[in-house]
């Protein structure tokens, strides 16, 4: 290398050498941080054990966010506990029935009411147009008189303005201020309701949302000069609580604008079309505007829960021989058994004999000579006339069938008398005796259903038939050791049956 380039070399080394700290130096800051850090630490500890001020103290925001924590939870938890409650199955302590009644009517009809109501499980309020005697010992509903409708306009000529009292009996009892209400249940004095099947119906709905359930006339001139979106009240119809409130506040301004309406059903459903509230039919709710004899209907009662019966002084008694008071009473005892099952339909055959078999649980046994389809069968006899009584079959809102007219085909009826359980068995165990009319001659060779005397049935309890998708239950002829004595057996379909010859 020569001399003037190591000349350069030594001066840029010692122009970018830069001083190096003292090792004693680091050592000594170290130390300093160190101490500090431990004497803040010391600090910070005593002043969160001892002192509630300072510029760490929390103990303010600690107090004031425990309160609010505590009063978070409370209210979760109550909401919690609402929501559980709301969840609960609807019972009768969550209906409030309201029942239209005259007082001209009372004394007679008041025994309708003593067949299904229960004062101690059960809250409802009978609407009446004047004073009446009143007994506490008939356990029947309190009495009230409705409010006077004398100031809203009725201009109908062929109806009667107490149809304006009535449309307003829901209103009425909703202000009365019940607790824990659900549903109001409407009906007449005439009505009588199967109160365990209302409940299957209702339990499908939420009680918390617009809900307007009932059912139509069997009558479709009826429907055609009234609505085919109305619930008949005679047949009962339900609303939730929530719908009951908003009728509340507007029904009287909208009773107003139908003064030329025929009834209180119609002015129920005006007002349901106003808050846009379309019928939820359940057709379990018997209207029944018919005359004559029910047979026909309840011994092919649809596949549904049977949840109320009408214008029972107006038909013939559902039994014979009896009046119609005691001919509900009779249907009570089924009642209390298998209400579930109560008037359902099954259909079978005796292949042996050529049999046709339908049993209407609780109510009637038909046997038929010959076979019958289920098509057939499943459709009501036509035992009873129409409303209008002018109009023939073809004025009804559903399919019936006519009676045979063929001496061989006319059905031998039995009807029950009495039922109790097996609790051994746990079945239920029916009895249906013939009912002795004279029968025409019949020329067919085969066997004669007149040699039979009694039907009985068995039949497990299911309180959950309805909670499975709907369909009939299945029915057995079986085989009898007494002379004169049909067995069969009812209950849930097998795996693969089919209801065949």
């Amino acid at each position: 290398m020569k001399d003037s380039e190591k000349l350069i070399w030594d001066q840029t080394r010692s122009a970018t050498a830069q001083p190096r700290p003292s090792p004693k130096l680091l050592v000594w800051l170290i130390f300093v941080v160190s101490v500090t850090y431990f004497i803040y630490t010391l600090k910070l500890v005593s002043n969160s054990s001892n002192c509630s001020h300072g510029p760490f103290s929390i103990h303010h925001l600690s107090s004031s966010s425990t309160s609010l924590a505590i009063n978070a939870n409370a209210t979760n938890g109550a909401a919690g506990r609402e929501m559980e409650l709301q969840h609960q199955k609807t019972e009768l302590r969550h209906v409030v029935f309201g029942i239209a009644a005259s007082a001209k009517l009372w004394e007679h009809r008041k025994n309708y009411i003593k067949l299904w109501y229960k004062k101690k499980e059960m809250r409802g309020v009978v609407w009446l147009d004047d004073r009446v005697k009143t007994d506490p010992k008939e356990e029947l509903p309190p009495v009230k008189i409705s409010t006077d409708t004398s100031n809203f306009v009725y201009t109908n000529k062929q109806g009667h303005r107490s149809a304006i009292r009535i449309s307003r009996i829901v209103s009425e009892t909703l202000r009365l201020g019940q607790k824990n209400v659900r549903w109001f249940v409407m009906g007449d004095d005439d009505t009588v309701f199967v109160t365990e099947n209302l409940l299957r119906i209702l339990n499908k709905y939420d009680h918390r949302q617009f809900y307007y359930i009932g059912s139509l006339s069997e009558s479709h001139l009826q429907n055609i000069f009234f609505s085919y979106g109305m619930a008949y009240g005679g047949g009962g119809f339900a609303i939730s609580y929530p719908l009951a409130k908003a009728l509340q506040k507007m029904q009287d301004r909208c009773i107003q604008r139908y003064p030329g309406l025929y009834g209180s059903d119609d002015r129920m459903q005006a007002c349901m079309a106003e808050l846009g509230v379309p019928l939820t039919k359940e057709i379990g709710f018997h209207q029944y505007d018919v005359y004559g004899n029910l047979f026909g209907l309840l011994a092919a009662h649809p596949v549904t829960p049977l949840v109320s019966l009408h214008h029972l002084d107006v038909v013939e008694p559902i039994f014979p021989n009896v009046t119609r008071v005691e001919a509900l009473q009779r249907l009570t005892i089924p009642m209390r058994l298998d209400s579930a099952a109560l008037i359902q339909q099954s259909i079978c055959y005796d292949k042996k004999k050529s049999w046709t078999v339908s049993v209407s649980w609780g109510f009637a046994v038909q046997i038929f000579r010959g076979i019958f389809s289920p098509r057939e069968m499943e459709m009501p006899s036509r035992t009873f006339l129409n409303w209008y009584r002018r109009a023939d079959y073809t004025a009804y809102a559903f399919n019936t069938r006519p009676v045979s007219r063929n001496p061989c085909q006319k059905p031998f009826v039995f009807y029950f008398s009495n039922a109790k359980l097996n609790s051994t068995m746990k079945q239920t165990v029916s009895e249906y005796k013939r009912h002795r009319v004279p029968h025409p001659e019949c020329r067919w060779k085969m066997a004669d259903p007149s040699a039979l005397d009694k039907v009985v049935v068995h039949k497990k309890p299911d309180p959950h038939l309805w909670d499975r998708a709907p369909r009939r239950n299945c029915c057995r002829v079986m085989k009898s050791n007494k002379k004169g004595t049909m067995v069969i057996d009812v209950g849930m379909c097998k795996n693969g049956e089919v209801t065949e010859a």
